[in-house]
């Protein structure tokens, strides 16, 4: 396995571990409201926040900011890397066939079985008598059928029926986007300007129409109003290097990006200061805020997800390119441990909220419980043939 293929497995396992760390702290924000959110009462924004435990931690939310802004556009960046070569490898139709049976079909039970046990701990905080029977009436009364972190492989399998029937119409599509990505070993200044540019004209318009926050929601498929086609810009960048050669481009484990991954650190730390101030201001006054901030921050917004998605990529191509039996292990397992991890963090949750214990202590426990029994769900799928063949390897980074 060569230095940069190593390092993308390895960055696959921190990506699991962030995803699940982000989820398992959602609870102890310090900006969360003080009462609950029922599941029966409009906006529902449980989806967002299912348990709201008392204990709060101000460090979270740090966390937490970054991670809402940067995480998803990295992750639909590395799952693009791999575009064009499983679609020269197989062709539309097969590819196309792949991406059903990988993304789509485990998506059935982890929204209509998963979800519902899920969601359970979320009825129970406000319900005075529970029982079972409400809590289906309920749940069953919502306008929507709550995907949870699924919302990911919807979008993830939308931009992959895209690329197949581009592949369908215009075979070249792939090496026409591998010149963008030209040079990048020695100078991605051109690349990078490029995804910035690409990146803002896809999500300034839609942020200030829609605000950044708002999602629409028809039946198990949501979305970000301001967010497709951002996603989709990181996804067709990470194509775009894949079809250029991983080892060529800007991901050469000994390419400028790497060399220079201090400049990498500070443009992730300008790019996260110049979405955080102007976001900071509108958050704390009448929203949605005057017209110039809401593009300030925006444009912040945009900046501080390419910095922090060149930062990650240049700090695992420089540090983490040894192999590792739990990392191996956890590389392989991201996927499905994706599928199945949202019920035990909101059960675990749900399990601690009247522990007397601070926040960062109730953090960690749902964090390593849910990592350890995802973990082993995941591992126990994968024994299985078909759950092998559904959550093989890579999945979750190497989607298409």
């Amino acid at each position: 396995m060569s230095a940069t293929s190593l390092a993308l497995s390895n960055l696959r396992a921190i990506v699991i571990l962030i995803v699940l760390g982000f989820h398992s702290i959602l609870a102890y924000l310090s900006f969360l409201p003080a009462v609950p959110h029922r599941l029966d009462a409009p906006p529902y924004d449980w989806q967002s926040f299912p348990i709201i435990d008392s204990r709060r931690w101000a460090g979270f939310d740090l966390f937490c900011a970054w991670n809402d802004v940067c995480l998803m556009s990295l992750m639909f960046f590395l799952s693009g890397l791999f575009v064009w070569q499983s679609l020269t490898r197989k062709g539309s139709g097969r590819y196309l066939l792949d991406r059903i049976v990988r993304l789509g079909l485990p998506m059935i039970p982890a929204i209509y079985l998963l979800m519902p046990v899920a969601l359970y701990p979320v009825y129970l905080v406000t319900a005075h008598e529970p029982s079972l029977a409400e809590y289906w009436q309920q749940f069953r009364a919502l306008p929507f059928w709550p995907c949870g972190p699924q919302w990911f492989l919807w979008q993830l399998l939308i931009l992959g029926i895209a690329a197949a029937a581009l592949h369908k119409v215009y075979r070249q599509w792939g090496e026409r986007l591998a010149v963008a990505a030209a040079g990048t070993r020695t100078d991605p200044a051109r690349f990078i300007a490029i995804l910035v540019a690409a990146s803002a004209l896809a999500y300034v318009p839609l942020a200030l129409a829609f605000t950044p926050w708002e999602w629409y929601q028809a039946g198990p498929f949501a979305f970000q109003w301001s967010r497709p086609l951002h996603y989709a810009v990181y996804f067709f960048a990470g194509a775009a290097l894949g079809a250029h050669g991983l080892e060529r481009g800007l991901l050469a484990p000994d390419g400028a990006l790497v060399r220079h991954w201090p400049r990498a650190l500070a443009g992730a730390l300008a790019g996260l200061a110049l979405w955080m101030a102007p976001t900071a201001v509108i958050m704390a006054g009448p929203q949605p805020g005057p017209l110039w901030l809401q593009f300030a921050a925006d444009l912040g917004f945009v900046a501080c997800c390419a910095g922090g998605t060149l930062f990650v990529l240049a700090a695992c191509l420089r540090f983490a390119t040894r192999r590792r039996r739990v990392l191996d292990s956890l590389s392989g397992n991201a996927y499905a441990m994706y599928l199945v991890h949202y019920p035990f963090v909101v059960w675990m949750q749900y399990a601690l909220l009247d522990a007397a214990l601070p926040a960062i202590v109730k953090a960690a426990a749902v964090f390593a419980v849910s990592v350890a029994a995802s973990w082993a769900v995941a591992t126990a799928l994968r024994s299985i043939p078909l759950g092998a063949r559904v959550t093989g390897a890579g999945a979750l980074a190497k989607a298409p």
